[in-house]
């Protein structure tokens, strides 16, 4: 009687042990389960509150684009017009803020994605507290003239690619990069802001007498009229009109050529340059304080409006000929 009482107790002992390893098992299966849940369910939620680094970079209004280390792209894809407003100028400043902090940099190439326009002109259509209400950058500056300085004040060469309009805002940064290389038959490059009743922001009355001579300084900002390739040439407005079809391959090997260079050589070099050169930093921040002043005139904003009303800030006729147009108003 004893050894069956053992040998059941031993069959219970036994019965129980299984039943606690099944429940141990069951236990860690299911905390696996609800883990692996929890890190699938906060994958798809970052999933769905952060779009991919790829998609991001397609559709951004301005790509940064690092070709090698030592050679950057910055590409204008703000279509239809590439029009520039205060929201991009803060994307141009951070930028810009990278390129400062990057020390292997050498050389930067400016472009456009859009056909037809490297920069339209700045945003006439957004409210004017949108651009005075910016807080100053670094230099102390509004942060267009801020960004105009420290662009033209950087270590690292800049390169601005021109196919399509580049009027206003894009005429002047193309004036604060090192070199300009524009397509004979796409570019056209024009300060069309006084045929519209406004002095221009940019800084364009600081640099074009430096680099085209008083008179055709006078010729470009007072006569407000369209450039094209060929003539930018002529005037001295940029470095070459070239073939459009060689424009992209020809600064590209200009870029390549100068990373390849010594970083040393290259800096120094454009420093001396500068100092021949450049503006001081303090001509550049009036004339933005002239272009808020002179846009709140009424007889800019009867200007601008009416070119508003034909199509201004719009794909079409007025953006195509903007010179022609700033010439149509009748007082």
């Amino acid at each position: 009687m004893a050894t069956e009482a053992a040998a059941v107790g031993d069959r219970a002992s036994e019965k129980l042990s299984r039943v606690a390893i099944l429940l141990a098992t069951s236990a860690t299966l299911y905390s696996s389960t609800q883990a692996f849940a929890q890190t699938t369910k906060g994958a798809a939620d970052c999933a769905r509150t952060q779009p991919p680094a790829a998609e991001s970079a397609e559709t951004a209004k301005i790509r940064l684009t690092p070709k090698s280390a030592a050679y950057w792209e910055v590409t204008f894809n703000n279509p239809p017009l590439n029009i520039v407003g205060p929201a991009e100028v803060r994307d141009l400043v951070k930028i810009l803020d990278e390129i400062e902090a990057d020390p292997k940099v050498k050389v930067v190439v400016f472009d456009s994605a859009v056909p037809d326009y490297f920069m339209a002109h700045y945003d006439l259509l957004k409210p004017l507290k949108d651009s005075t209400g910016m807080k100053p950058g670094p230099t102390g500056m509004h942060p267009v003239p801020d960004f105009m300085v420290r662009l033209s004040r950087l270590k690292a060469v800049t390169i601005v690619s021109i196919r399509g309009r580049a009027s206003g805002i894009g005429s002047e940064l193309a004036l604060a990069a090192d070199m300009r290389f524009a397509s004979r038959e796409k570019a056209i490059i024009s300060q069309f802001e006084v045929g519209a009743g406004f002095v221009p922001g940019g800084g364009p009355m600081a640099r074009l007498p430096r680099l085209v001579g008083r008179g055709r300084a006078m010729e470009i900002l007072i006569g407000a009229d369209d450039f094209n390739g060929e003539m930018a040439e002529r005037y001295g407005y940029v470095n070459r009109a070239l073939p459009d079809a060689e424009l992209d391959s020809f600064v590209d090997a200009l870029a390549t050529r100068i990373a390849s260079f010594d970083q040393q050589a290259v800096a120094d070099t454009k420093k001396l340059v500068d100092l021949a050169s450049m503006p001081p930093d303090a001509e550049m921040q009036p004339g933005w304080d002239a272009f808020i002043t002179s846009v709140q005139r009424p007889a800019a904003q009867a200007r601008v409006q009416a070119l508003i009303e034909k199509g201004l800030g719009q794909p079409g006729d007025v953006e195509r000929h903007l010179g022609q147009y700033t010439a149509k108003y009748k007082e």
